[in-house]
């Protein structure tokens, strides 16, 4: 007598294989033992189920990157030699630290886009 046949829902048709070094195989095997389930099935869980974390390299232009760090250096700079004016007693305006407070949003701006663009060189993202 054959054995029955199983639900076409259950079958599987496809096939994908993997490498793995020796400590990822151990880690694999270990993990499924205790889940006790054959390796297959604890994989195919794990991707089915599990949560898969999608990760992207950013490259960024360094030379550019170190062109902009400069000129954020410079433009610190020029904020220094505002404050030592002004608390040396420096005459200043209403108006004038309006737009002191203006700049420095703009470049906390400019500073949030230049992280989104270089990726925030914080590792592998």
């Amino acid at each position: 007598m054959a054995r029955p046949k199983k639900e076409n829902e259950l079958t599987y048709t496809h096939q994908v294989n993997l490498r793995f070094t020796d400590t990822q195989y151990d880690i694999i095997c270990k993990a499924s033992k205790d889940a006790e389930l054959s390796i297959s099935e604890y994989i195919r869980k794990q991707l089915m189920k599990g949560k898969v974390i999608a990760k992207y390299e950013i490259v960024a232009d360094v030379p550019e990157l170190k062109k902009l760090i400069a000129e954020f250096g410079k433009i610190g700079n020029n904020l220094n030699q505002i404050a030592r004016h002004f608390n040396q007693g420096g005459i200043h305006s209403q108006e004038m630290r309006q737009a002191i407070n203006r700049c420095i949003a703009e470049l906390y701006e400019m500073k949030d886009e230049v992280i989104k663009m270089a990726g925030d060189f914080l590792g592998s993202r």
